[in-house]
């Protein structure tokens, strides 16, 4: 299954309900992907441009992008993106498939 990393930032108005009720809002992500037939495989909080990151393991790209509409659109988070990631040998087939793309450079 592929894997996914989210990167995302609390409203001011969700640190003050997790202030005032303390909760590990690991679990939580793991029950949203868990919902898709997915599995978390870590969640950390962190100091700058976001509040944390999350590892996932999803079946596909719709389920994980269900994941992400459902979380973005609780209004608990002021941003979420999240990457596709790519195994090494999927970078070498990608690697070995672009030399057959004919790219042209603009104006050239």
């Amino acid at each position: 299954m592929p894997l996914y990393l989210s990167r995302f930032s609390y409203t001011p108005e969700t640190w003050a309900r997790l202030i005032g009720h303390p909760e590990d809002r690991a679990r939580a992500a793991q029950s949203y992907i868990e919902s898709v037939g997915g599995k978390l495989h870590g969640f950390w909080y962190a100091f700058g441009t976001h509040d944390g990151y999350n590892l996932w393991e999803a079946p596909d790209n719709v389920s994980m992008a269900a994941v992400a509409l459902a979380i973005s659109g609780g209004g608990a988070l002021s941003s979420f993106e999240t990457t596709v990631l790519l195994t090494v040998d999927e970078t070498i087939e990608a690697l070995r498939t672009a030399e057959q793309v004919r790219y042209r450079a603009p104006g050239a």
